[in-house]
């Protein structure tokens, strides 16, 4: 952002009609960045339940198959993000990071069904109480890195910040099997603030 507006401003040195062109290019493209990059600040709702790890576009709500860290079927709440859309990322729980991983890949659209499977994506585990959950940042055909900026160990309030992915790209979340999903697939969610499901019921006893 700094470096584009500070470019903008020397480009205005430039003599004739081209340096005021490359200064007004430069500048949209620096308060274009401003807007990617902003960072709002967000409040948990008070009910209980998973929050948006995304701003962004629900495009899966399914019970799926979770083979790479938890290896059983889980509740499966992917979520796109335009480059419109707010970028940072954001605990849907309480709990301990257990691992983290990158995994170098291709950049096809994020959208896609196996966007997961082919695309650079980091994955973090989090053990939230007694329950695992999985967060998967996938980059898309624009976004060229995911960013995850806490460690095995590190402990995440509900809602704190995490990482971000730059530019168009998706976070897809593994939930408990028997959670409640309280979105449906086209509902636009806030990351840190949208309740997208809410956990699996004890037993009697238990």
């Amino acid at each position: 952002m700094a470096a584009f507006a500070a470019l903008s401003a020397a480009a205005l040195l430039l003599p004739g009609h081209f340096g005021r062109v490359a200064a007004g290019v430069l500048l949209v493209v620096a308060l274009f960045m401003a807007y990617f990059f902003r960072d709002p600040e967000r409040t948990p709702a008070e009910r209980e339940g998973y929050l948006a790890p995304a701003d962004g576009k629900v495009i899966v709500v399914k019970e799926a198959y979770e083979g790479g860290h938890l290896k059983k079927n889980a509740l499966q709440i992917s979520i796109f993000m335009s480059p419109l859309d707010v970028h940072v990322n954001r605990a849907p729980c309480e709990g301990e990071v257990v691992e983290v991983k990158h995994t170098p890949g291709r950049y096809f659209a994020a959208y896609k069904d196996d966007a997961h499977l082919k695309n650079e994506n980091t994955a973090m585990l989090l053990k939230c109480g007694e329950d695992s959950v999985l967060l998967r940042q996938v980059a898309g055909f624009v976004a060229r890195r995911t960013v995850c900026r806490v460690r095995p160990g590190d402990a995440l309030a509900r809602g704190q910040r995490f990482g971000i992915i730059k530019f168009s790209s998706r976070v897809d979340v593994y939930l408990p099997l028997g959670s409640a999903a309280k979105v449906k697939t086209g509902d636009r969610v806030r990351a840190g603030e949208t309740v997208i499901a809410v956990g699996r019921r004890k037993k009697e006893g238990m």
